[in-house]
C-alpha cells in the first residue's frame, strides 16, 4: 500500500511517500479500501511534534477516512463487505488503505461522496461535540464562531444554525466571511478592519454572546472573553493563532462565566458510544440537507506536505481533502 511517512519531526517537506505491505487483519477490525483522507491542522502539529499526543516514529498521520470496506476481521459488526464507510484513527490516514476497530467505522449515506465523508467526521464531530456536550447551547442562544470559515469554524457555524442559535462569524478577511455567510451566519465581523469588541458589542445590544466557540486562541480570545454575556461559556478547542491564552480570573468571576476546554479525540476513547450518536445525528442533518459541508482544496495523496502548508498559509475554507485515485 502507499502511505505518506513523518521519518521525523519538523517541517512538512519532510514527508514522503512510500510503499509499506498491507497491515495485517485483526479479530474485530475491518479493512477499508481508503478513497480520500480529510486533513486536519492537527496533522500538521502531530508532524511538527507540537501536538499533545506523539506517535512512535516513523508514522503516517491523518485522523479520518472514507473508502469501500474490503475485509472484515474474526467478530467485525456494524458493517458488511461492501458497505461506503467513513472512519476515524489515532493516526495513520494518510494511506491508500486501512485497518480500524469495527466502532470506528460508519455507513455514510448514498448521496455523500467520499471526498465530503472523509472531511466529515473530526470538524463535525468538533463542532457537535463542542457546541452539545460542553457549551449546551440552547435554541435562541447567541453563538459566536472565530476562525469561521476554518475547517472546525465552518461547521460549527452550520451546526449551530441546526440547533437553533443566532450566529456571528469572525473570520479575517471579506472573502472567508462571504463562505461563511453562504453556510448560514447571520452577523460577520472581519477583525483585519473591524473592531471585534465594538463589533460584538454593536451586534449584540451590549449583551454579548451567550457562547463563544474559540478554536483560534491568542488575542481573539482575550477579547471574546471580555465581551462574553453574563453567565456566558467560551469553548477552547485549540490555538491556531499560536500563542495560547493565559486566562485573567478576576473577569472569569465577574462575568459568572465558563471556560470550558474539549478535545473530541479524548471522547472517541472514553465514550465512543456518545461520538457514534453523535455521529448518527450529524448524518441525518446531512441527508435532511441542514449541512453542507464546504471542501476548498482536493490533492493527491503524494501531495500531502503541500495540503498542510495550505493550511500552515491560512489559504484554505472550510476543509482540504486528499484522495488516492480509487
Amino acid at each position: 500500500m502507499r502511505a505518506v511517512l513523518c521519518r521525523e519531526f519538523g517541517p512538512v517537506e519532510k514527508l514522503e511517500l512510500a510503499e509499506l505491505p498491507s497491515l495485517p487483519i485483526a479479530p474485530g477490525t475491518v479493512r477499508v479500501a481508503v478513497h480520500a483522507i480529510g486533513v486536519n491542522f492537527a496533522d500538521l502539529l502531530i508532524v511538527q511534534g507540537k501536538y499533545q499526543e506523539k506517535p512512535a516514529l516513523p508514522f503516517s498521520p491523518g485522523f479520518e477516512i472514507a473508502g469501500v470496506v474490503t475485509e472484515l476481521g474474526p467478530g467485525a459488526t456494524g458493517v458488511k463487505l461492501g458497505d461506503r464507510v467513513l472512519g476515524t484513527m489515532e493516526h495513520g490516514a494518510y494511506a491508500d488503505e486501512a485497518v480500524l476497530p469495527d466502532h470506528r467505522v460508519m455507513p455514510i449515506p448514498a448521496s455523500m461522496a467520499f471526498p465530503i465523508a472523509a472531511g466529515f467526521p473530526v470538524a463535525y464531530g468538533t463542532s457537535h461535540g463542542a457546541l452539545d456536550w460542553r457549551a449546551r447551547l440552547k435554541p435562541g442562544e447567541t453563538l459566536l464562531v472565530l476562525g469561521a470559515a476554518g475547517g472546525v469554524g465552518l461547521t460549527a457555524v452550520e451546526v449551530g444554525k441546526a440547533m437553533g442559535a443566532t450566529v456571528i462569524a469572525v473570520a479575517g478577511s471579506a472573502a472567508k466571511l462571504e463562505v461563511a455567510k453562504h453556510q448560514g451566519a447571520d452577523h460577520l465581523i472581519d477583525y483585519a478592519r473591524e473592531d471585534l469588541r465594538a463589533r460584538i458589542k454593536e451586534i449584540t445590544g451590549g449583551r454579548g454572546p451567550e457562547v463563544i466557540y474559540d478554536p483560534v486562541g491568542g488575542d481573539a480570545f482575550d477579547q471574546c472573553l471580555r465581551s462574553i454575556a453574563w453567565e456566558g461559556r467560551i469553548v477552547v478547542i485549540g490555538f491556531a493563532a499560536g500563542r495560547i491564552s493565559q486566562i485573567p480570573a478576576n473577569l472569569v468571576l465577574v462575568k459568572n462565566c465558563d471556560v470550558i476546554g474539549f478535545y473530541w479525540g479524548s471522547y472517541r476513547r472514553h465514550k465512543p458510544e456518545l461520538v457514534r450518536e453523535s455521529f448518527r445525528k450529524l448524518l441525518s442533518w446531512f441527508e435532511a440537507g441542514r449541512l453542507k459541508p464546504h471542501v476548498s482544496h482536493t490533492l493527491d495523496l503524494a501531495d500531502a506536505g503541500r495540503a498542510l502548508a495550505l493550511l500552515a498559509e491560512r489559504k484554505t475554507t472550510g476543509k482540504v481533502v486528499l484522495t488516492t485515485g480509487r
